[in-house]
């Protein structure tokens, strides 16, 4: 199994970046430039991406006593996908954003590296104090 782990500073107060990501609903906005737009039902989320790819994924946990998310993405593209996105106060202006994907088969890790790479910096861009 493959693993993306990235850990990405933002300049911002954890309770404001969770308030963002604790919303699966509002993925697109958090990562707008990736993505483009994102529909929900139930716990059913759909995201497009900038190059018209559409997505589905499975939220399988809000947990805002950790301020962390979980997801899988189902579909074709993979045998397993599991990602977890984890918000982590460093002091009371920055945090940093642990995002950990775990997938198979290990040859998607040419799709699924260069995506989260663009999405954590659209994550850093969007979320940062301004």
């Amino acid at each position: 199994m493959a693993t993306v782990y990235r850990d990405i500073p933002v300049e911002a107060a954890a309770q404001d970046v969770w308030a963002a990501l604790r919303d699966p609903a509002n993925v697109a906005h958090v990562f707008a430039g990736v993505l483009t737009e994102a529909r929900m039902e139930n716990d059913l989320r759909w995201v497009t991406f900038a190059d018209g790819t559409v997505i589905e994924e499975r939220v399988i946990g809000v947990d805002d006593a950790h301020m962390r998310l979980a997801y899988t993405v189902s579909g074709g593209r993979f045998e397993h996908h599991h990602a977890t996105l984890q918000v982590m106060q460093d002091s009371p202006q920055r945090c940093r954003l642990v995002w950990i994907s775990d997938f198979k088969p290990d040859e998607r890790i040419q799709m699924v590296e260069p995506l989260t790479d663009a999405g954590c910096a659209a994550l850093k861009r969007n979320l940062a104090r301004r």
